[in-house]
């Protein structure tokens, strides 16, 4: 099946220039659902991987799908505020201003096995924080893995020397 088909594109969405990729049209679809699962297990199984760590919202999607398919842990990282322990906080760069991230203080073992994932990979700001929170907890990032990657956008750049790994690139933005 490609993949590709199953993604829905929509122009001017947030804004004008915007060719946004919505995954929802793959999602609702079982067998593309099932296949992109069984592709991300396939690239990993072999990795040992003891948490998959995942970036608000969409990513949680596959990342605790694929967590449980590889007998792994499950790290949600999200928006300020939102998580209720200690945290551990990451700002980042956008293309116009910053955000920033949370994640758990406990939730990374210092030389534990992580996996990072998140739906699309764009400027790489985004993951590149997230990496730099299991880092700074001492885990090891694995493997970092996409369901887009939007290649004129090179991303990749942000994150050298990473085993990364997507599923759907597309040459335009």
């Amino acid at each position: 099946m490609e993949l590709e088909n199953k993604i829905r594109t929509v122009p001017d969405f947030p804004k004008k220039g915007i060719m946004f990729r919505d995954i929802t049209t793959l999602l609702k679809d079982k067998q593309a659902f099932a296949q992109v699962v069984e592709m991300f297990y396939e690239h990993y199984k072999e990795k040992r991987i003891d948490k998959v760590v995942s970036v608000e919202s969409r990513g949680f999607i596959f990342g605790s799908v694929l967590a449980y398919k590889l007998g792994a842990g499950f790290v949600p990282i999200r928006k300020p505020g939102k998580l209720p322990a200690e945290v551990i906080h990451q700002e980042y760069q956008l293309e116009y201003g910053t955000d920033s991230m949370e994640m758990h203080t406990d939730a990374i073992n210092p030389g534990e096995r992580i996996l990072v994932h998140d739906d699309l990979l764009a400027t790489g700001g985004t993951v590149a924080a997230a990496c730099r929170l299991v880092e700074n907890l001492g885990g090891n990032v694995e493997g970092i893995c996409f369901l887009i990657e939007l290649t004129p956008l090179n991303g990749r750049s942000t994150i050298p020397n990473r085993d990364v790994f997507s599923l759907i690139r597309y040459d335009v933005d």
